[in-house]
């Protein structure tokens, strides 16, 4: 794990898009089946859109039929934090970046009973995709 990241806001305006801060740094949400990656079966690595922090492995991704990228774990341990949300009038497990605290969206325990019953429901603006290299 590496150092924690901190950046002004007007570091992190300057550094993501408009619906990349808006969804990282203010907690908001992409509309369900709207994402670059919801779709994505390629093999590869999610890394954190604003800090590059590896964050999942294509292989534990999964068709959730959420309209979010949907993975069974995060890509090592300590490479994502949980906090307690209780915003909108729900309780849910939202989950960061642990590098930057970015928002990347939330955990449910409705994932795949055989691969550990977790689903990390994931905005596709708070990931960039590496392709496996051949």
């Amino acid at each position: 794990m590496t150092d924690k990241m901190n950046l002004t806001d007007a570091e992190w305006r300057e550094r993501l898009t408009p619906e990349q801060y808006a969804i990282l740094r203010q907690k908001g949400t992409e509309r369900a089946f709207t994402g670059e990656y919801e779709k994505n079966k390629a093999a590869g690595e999610y890394v954190c859109a604003a800090c590059g922090q590896p964050l999942f492995e294509s292989e534990d991704k999964f068709d959730s039929g959420s309209g979010w990228p949907s993975f069974v774990r995060p890509a090592e341990d300590g490479a994502v934090e949980e906090h307690r949300d209780i915003a909108h009038g729900m309780i849910r497990t939202e989950v960061v970046c642990a590098r930057c605290e970015s928002h990347l969206g939330h955990v449910f325990e409705d994932g795949p009973r055989d691969r550990g019953g977790l689903r990390y429901c994931v905005n596709s603006a708070s990931l960039n995709f590496k392709p496996e290299e051949n």
